[in-house]
């Protein structure tokens, strides 16, 4: 060059908590032909660099740059920092570093993602993205795994339960922003609460209970028009919030003696024959039988059978309430006297929304996948490509599990108050669930499919949920895949990283042993191929988008209007088929006006998405161009399937969108 290269570096810090410094920083930039620059001080007069979300901005001058005049290509930036005073060392935290050469208009990007400790010097290689095998600064990356070890290890918050953090890292917390954006919203509805006229209380009847949808407090839930119809009840096993129950009928269960002269005329055919023809299906709650319930509360643990009808609508025929059968737990269909169907329908979904509440939704997406995140930055480094791809699915993660779990703690608490089995069930629940899950069955969503004999659409009509799961989950594993290939070319190459291979194993590792105790994990703590690692990464990220979203989102709909999916009933459920249940009846069973204002206070918040649409991420850590090219790519597959869906839903009734992209965060972050 016949003139010195124009030089602008752009550093960002970090949007966290005591992120800015104040500390003199110092840059040196090295080329790939060995030359550097002197030590720039990088500084301002009369302004305040380097503060919390800040974009800096300095100009290098001629003389800052030595022997790097001729330099075309930046291989690598050296960054350190003082102590004020020689006395005070604050960390700073470093999103990443830019250096723009205005001469050739080309861009060198150092991703650090990183806190800088004074008087450390970080070496960070433009694009920052090496397997451990491949890093020239392997010293550094050792001893920053070292100090995240310290800052991430694992407890029992729940006995028996998945591992979670024992002590909140600051970098995990809630930006002030997005803490702010919950608490606003709870505010704004509390307010609003407390200007509407209050109702009865007790209720009177139950379109008392509407009012609550009229007031411009809270708005309308979808369901509340048809909630008593089978249609609903057979929709909500479809496309609910808790959709991956309902099971093919192989045979019928010794302790559900359903038969032919009972549900016979409603099925128009044999049992034998609706079975053949796969067209019956079944849940079963035997999950909550034992499990610890409130004082004066009552939880059913029911079995229901479902039909696909002529019209292709999954209806229920049968609803056994407890498991045992007998005289005083008759099998309730909808031949009975209506208002008694309703309250049977009414009590098994009270019992399927503890399981809901606290396994579908609490235990097998927020916490089971906390000991995932946790390991990630045990044992992975911010420069690894297995990092990058994912960190943008953890963001608020075990943030908000900390809450979830201090909210199980407090008597006071929302899951304590608004379900029939309190916060001892709820934990108990979790614990007895957990130890189901495979990540090779339950966390691989087609597998998960077949093994429910529900991976046929054309056998189960209507089943949104698990079409719409089912294309995003594709794109998300045609992603992960091609990913993975770019940085793993064979075998070796996956079995001598030593950074993944130490994740795979902690979370294999029993509890006991001081790992996550993950079961169904390929190769048992061994990653000896790709297809080892995308079966991994997939079930990640898919868990912590897709599936979040669907037993997230549609809360406010379902629990919305307390009839149609009820948290909490009191009372008894019925015991004979022959007393038939009235109006006021069900409303005794209701859960009071204050009790109905916290859930659909907090059913509405939660069903609320505050952060970005799936694949396009709150902070970018992926550089890598070839890696860029694949999320464009992954992109382009969520709009198609986002298109898709929403021309589908254009023509439903009502429509099933939380699985659309769009409406899909990144991460478990409410």
């Amino acid at each position: 060059m016949d003139s010195p290269p124009d030089l602008v570096v752009m550093i960002y810090t970090g949007n966290r908590k005591n992120a800015g410094t104040d500390n003199t920083v110092h840059i040196k930039l090295h080329s790939n032909e060995g030359k550097s620059s002197k030590s720039i001080t990088l500084d301002h007069l009369f302004s305040n660099e380097f503060e919390r979300g800040q974009t800096d901005t300095f100009r290098l001058k001629a003389g800052d740059l030595n022997e790097f005049e001729s330099v075309v290509v930046i291989d690598h930036l050296e960054l350190w920092k003082d102590r004020t005073l020689g006395l005070i060392s604050d960390d700073w935290f470093v999103d990443k570093i830019v250096v723009e050469n205005r001469s050739t208009n080309t861009n060198f990007i150092f991703p650090f993602f990183r806190w800088i400790k004074s008087d450390q010097h970080y070496h960070i290689k433009h694009l920052d993205t090496f397997l451990p095998q491949h890093d020239p600064y392997r010293d550094q990356r050792r001893k920053e795994l070292e100090e995240k070890r310290k800052a991430y290890q694992y407890q029992q918050r729940i006995p028996g339960g998945p591992v979670q953090i024992k002590s909140l890292p600051p970098d995990e917390d809630f930006s002030f922003s997005y803490k702010w954006d919950i608490s606003k919203k709870i505010l704004q509805l509390k307010a609003k609460i407390a200007l509407v006229t209050l109702f009865p209380d007790p209720w009177q009847t139950i379109d008392d209970m509407t009012l609550n949808h009229e007031n411009g407090v809270f708005g309308k839930p979808r369901y509340v028009d048809d909630w008593k119809s089978d249609i609903n009840f057979g929709r909500q096993r479809l496309a609910g919030v808790n959709s991956g129950l309902i099971t093919v009928v192989k045979s019928i269960p010794d302790n559900f003696p359903v038969s032919d002269k009972l549900v016979g005329t409603l099925l128009g055919m044999t049992i034998a024959k609706a079975i053949e023809q796969k067209r019956l299906y079944i849940t079963d709650l035997k999950i909550l039988d034992g499990i610890p319930v409130k004082e004066g509360f009552t939880v059913c643990t029911p079995i229901a059978l479902f039909f696909v009808d002529s019209k292709n609508n999954l209806v229920p025929v049968a609803i056994q309430l407890f498991q045992q059968p007998g005289g005083h737990n008759p099998i309730f269909t909808p031949t009975d006297p209506p208002m008694t169907w309703t309250l049977a329908k009414m009590w098994y979904n009270n019992a399927e929304a503890q399981h809901h509440q606290a396994l579908a939704h609490l235990g097998l997406t927020h916490l089971m996948f906390e000991g995932f995140a946790i390991a990630t930055h045990r044992h992975l480094s911010p420069s690894h490509p297995i990092f990058k791809i994912l960190a943008p699915h953890f963001l608020y993660l075990i943030a908000i599990n900390w809450d979830c779990v201090n909210d199980l703690e407090n008597e006071e608490g929302w899951m304590n108050k608004i379900t029939n089995v309190g916060s001892a069930g709820i934990k108990a629940i979790i614990a007895k669930g957990i130890q189901a899950w495979r990540l090779d069955i339950e966390g691989t969503f087609p597998e998960f499919m077949k093994q429910r004999g529900v991976d046929d659409p054309n056998l189960l009509p209507s089943y949104h949920y698990a079409d719409d799961a089912l294309e995003v989950f594709k794109a998300i594993h045609r992603y992960v895949h091609d990913y993975v290939l770019l940085y793993y070319k064979s075998p070796q190459t996956l079995q001598e990283d030593s950074e993944i291979q130490a994740w795979a194993e902690e979370l294999w590792r029993g509890v006991k042993e001081g790992g996550c105790g993950y079961k169904g994990l390929p190769g048992n703590g061994t990653l000896t191929s790709s297809d080892d690692l995308v079966t991994i990464l997939s079930s990640i990220i898919y868990t912590c988008s897709v599936e979040h979203a669907a037993v997230n989102f549609g809360q406010y709909d379902e629990f919305g209007f307390p009839p149609n999916y009820p948290a909490l009933l009191k009372g008894k459920p019925p015991a004979s088929k022959e007393r038939e249940v009235t109006d006021e009846d069900i409303v005794k069973c209701l859960p009071n006006q204050d009790e109905a204002f916290n859930i659909m206070l907090m059913t509405k918040v939660m069903s609320t998405k505050g952060t970005f649409s799936l694949g396009n991420f709150e902070v970018q850590y992926i550089f890598d161009p070839k890696a860029i090219d694949l999320v464009k790519r992954f992109r382009a597959d969520l709009d198609k399937i986002s298109k898709i869906l929403q021309d589908r839903n254009s023509v439903l009734n009502i429509q099933y969108d939380y699985l659309d992209p769009v409406n899909i965060p990144n991460s478990i972050s409410i």
